[in-house]
């Protein structure tokens, strides 16, 4: 099911098999067993924990062959086409007891499948034609007797899904940007966002055209069969706002980033916000077939699920690769999940699907109310990296994924937007009305989390879409990570690229060529013109914050620096590719201070790098020369990307058959181990329980981090235009 990213499935993907099947895998694997109910309960919690709580134990991913990417679609290796947590259901559960399940195929289904679908006790509950996939009731036996036919990919649950749960405007660089457009007034104009949530109230002031006077929301779908459209849970109306809010209540306090943009409402998460992954694949299709009529350019999940299966097998990941693969930016929640109840931080848990390279998934940043940004930090609640889903091959060894996200983060603690009359959310905690109007279609609420800086992210997408329609999501995403803010003593894990800066993401964009196209040579001039000084400046109270960009860019489990990212053509900016597929893997190159990676060499203290392991190099066919692969994450010193103190070698998110268990040391003498504390109280194993980690998700969507709100302005019941 799905939900908002505060719950379980909440609004908030496989490698190459092993050389050398003599070497069992070394990396610690501690599994938690996944039932119906554990799924359930998890969506409902705001994004909850991934497949395992003991996650940064294993940081080792089977990564492939040398010199050699995993294919982005699952066919480098065998795997097994069940899913974990059928797998577990099948070990345990009678065949005869029905089970809700999501199968894809790689092509038609063959005259034996298409009888075994129309055969007596399976019901095929909705066919997705334009992602090759169904939603199937079935009888639990019938799941070992799909497993047997060639066209048959992945057999999965169909889980719960939840949602993760003026001021945002001027320190997010929208407000900078206004007046880029040729009208004079950049705002999103003709650009359509799909938000897949809970759904939008469209009678609220925020979502009136400013000229027409009309509703900026142009399609209202339900896919929760419940029949309505509007927003009794009161998620999407607040998500909604904080992309495209018109400004209008509050003289532009709670505008917005992109006031002027079409609204595609596309109801996934019920009244009490909840979904599934059938509805929202549903949502998925509708855009696949339908989104070019509305110029949907970018697509918000502020939701999401446990992230089990690999990215590239997850029929959501996969459904969002389809969706980027035809242009649209796909922008994920990354989730609420940063923290246990004792407030020690989390690492790992990154929800479905923001665990999809292909998206652009958000943390969340706490500015403590302030325009500034010098005190900005990111909110403990946000979810960390690397992703921590996984395959399993044919010997039922797992393999995760180990990818760096989020890639960038966003304001997104106690941020002020729209309120849908009688929702449940302020229903069940009134504090969270802003007092700002007692009129119903003026109200706003005070939100925090995850779900509510991916929007953000999403209307800046669509303000560079609109001052240069020919980039692809590739390079948008690019685009925003270079120039983002590194923020000081937090590492990629924690932050992505950096904070949001969507004065440099916009001016860097409308320099980008109109001519760039699949058969632009790498290497050729990117720019229009010289790039702009690496800086940006807001103007603040009392004077003005300035700030470097990052400068750099995440490639899966690596990033890349240099100027040629935004001024020479990167074949990785192409649609049909990962920006990962950019990087490949070499023996014998060193990684790190002198650590040489080869046969039986030993990395750190007591870490075993497995057999045919190699080093991260820059693939030539896809980056020119001035681009540059990091060998270590770091944690920031504020400046551009990969300044600081180490953290973590990238080595250890890509090796076959790397320990990194109890006892072993890493980066800087720090213990990693099963419930040890790693650094600055960071807790990593099975001292973490299941049940906290719902409470402290739903918790930081109603509560936030105890800092400062933004400013609550009360509205004066006139309609302001002047932003």
């Amino acid at each position: 099911m799905a939900r908002p990213l505060h719950m379980g499935l909440h609004p908030t993907c496989v490698g190459a098999a092993r050389k050398t099947p003599q070497l069992t895998e070394m990396t610690t694997v501690i599994s938690t067993k996944l039932t119906r109910r554990f799924l359930t309960l998890a969506l409902l919690a705001n994004l909850s924990l991934g497949p395992t709580l003991a996650s940064g134990i294993a940081m080792a991913a089977n990564r492939g062959g040398k010199g050699k990417n995993p294919s982005r679609h699952g066919t480098v290796a065998k795997h097994n086409k069940i899913a974990s947590e059928l797998r577990d259901q099948l070990d345990s559960d009678s065949g005869s007891n029905l089970v809700k399940v999501i199968l894809q195929l790689n092509g038609k289904p063959s005259g034996s499948l298409t009888a075994l679908l129309a055969s007596n006790g399976v019901k095929i509950r909705k066919h997705f034609t334009s992602l090759n996939s169904f939603a199937l009731e079935l009888p639990l036996s019938v799941v070992n007797v799909l497993n047997q036919f060639s066209e048959v990919v992945f057999v999965s649950v169909d889980g719960e899904v939840r949602t993760l749960g003026g001021h945002v405007a001027h320190t997010s660089g929208a407000d900078n940007v206004r007046a880029m457009s040729a009208d004079g007034a950049l705002d999103g104009n003709g650009i359509g966002i799909a938000i897949l949530d809970s759904g939008i109230y469209g009678a609220h002031t925020s979502f009136v055209d400013v000229q027409t006077g009309q509703s900026r929301v142009v399609v209202n779908q339900d896919f929760t069969g419940e029949g309505r459209t509007d927003d009794p849970y009161g998620h999407g109306t607040h998500v909604a706002a904080a992309a495209a809010g018109s400004g209008m209540v509050a003289r532009g306090e709670y505008i917005g980033i992109a006031p002027r943009a079409r609204l595609i409402n596309l109801r996934v998460l019920n009244s009490k916000g909840i979904g599934s992954v059938s509805g929202v694949m549903s949502a998925l299709d509708w855009l696949m077939m339908h989104g070019s009529n509305y110029n949907v350019r970018v697509a918000n999940l502020s939701l999401g699920m446990p992230a089990i299966t690999s990215y590239q097998l997850d029929p959501l990941c996969v459904a969002v690769r389809k969706l980027v693969d035809r242009g649209m930016l796909v922008v994920a929640a990354a989730g609420n999940n940063g923290k246990n109840s004792a407030g020690q931080k989390v690492y790992g848990h990154v929800h479905s699907p923001g665990n999809e390279p292909s998206a652009i998934t958000v943390g969340a940043v706490d500015t403590r109310g302030t325009d500034t940004r010098a005190d900005d930090t990111i909110a403990t609640y946000s979810s960390r990296g690397p992703t921590r889903s996984f395959w399993t091959d044919e010997n039922g060894v797992n393999h995760y994924d180990n990818l760096i996200k989020p890639e960038i983060s966003a304001p997104g603690n106690k941020t002020v937007f729209a309120q849908a009359p009688n929702n449940y959310l302020v229903a069940q905690n009134p504090s969270l009305d802003a007092s700002v109007s007692n009129t119903p279609t003026r109200r706003q609420m005070m939100l925090s989390g995850t779900s509510m800086a991916a929007p953000l992210v999403a209307g800046a997408a669509a303000l560079m879409f609109e001052a240069n329609p020919t980039l692809t999501p590739n390079l948008l995403k690019s685009l925003l990570m270079y120039t983002a803010q590194q923020l000081p003593n937090f590492n990629s894990f924690e932050q992505g690229a950096g904070e949001l800066n969507i004065d440099g993401a916009v001016r860097l964009a409308k320099l980008v060529r109109t001519t760039i196209n699949s058969s632009t040579p790498l290497g050729a001039s990117l720019l229009i013109s010289a790039p702009p000084t690496p800086k940006t400046s807001i103007t603040i109270a009392g004077g003005m914050t300035t700030f470097s960009w990052a400068q750099g860019v995440i490639l899966g489990p690596t990033y890349a620096t240099g100027s040629a990212l935004i001024t020479e053509y990167q074949r990785i900016y192409a649609k049909g590719v990962l920006l990962g597929d950019g990087v490949l893997l070499g023996d014998g190159v060193l990684l790190g201070d002198g650590v040489l990676l080869g046969d039986g060499v030993l990395l750190g203290d007591g870490v075993l790098v497995g057999d045919a392991m190699g080093a991260l190099i820059g693939d030539p066919n896809m980056l020119s020369n001035g681009v540059l692969l990091g060998d270590t994450i770091h944690t920031s010193n504020g400046t551009e990307f990969g300044n600081g103190l180490a953290f973590l070698p990238t080595g250890v998110l890509i090796g076959d058959g790397v320990l990194v268990g109890d006892g072993v040391l890493i980066g800087d003498g720090v213990l990693i181990g099963d419930g040890v504390l790693v650094g600055d109280g960071v807790l990593i194993g099975d001292g973490v329980l299941i049940g906290d980690a719902i409470l402290v998700a739903f918790n930081s969507l109603i509560n936030g981090d105890p800092t400062t709100s933004m400013a609550l302005v009360p509205d004066d019941e006139t309609n302001y235009l002047g932003y």
